[in-house]
């Protein structure tokens, strides 16, 4: 199922999001304005995410 694979990758891109922002907030140098950026990108994912898991449901 093509909304399947595209949850899995939204998945996979939010743990990616995840983990890049953990590696910038340990970085003495880290930029601030790069961490809201991909908070706000985190976010916008979580967000289809759940849009697409509802959808889904009411399909079955």
């Amino acid at each position: 199922m093509a909304i399947r694979a595209h949850l899995d990758s939204l998945s996979k891109r939010h743990q990616e999001l995840e983990a890049t922002i953990a590696s910038e907030l340990k970085s003495p140098g880290s930029d601030d304005l790069r961490i809201v950026e991909l908070k706000r990108q985190k976010l916008k994912i979580k967000d289809e995410i759940e849009e697409l898991r509802t959808q889904t449901k009411d399909l079955n």
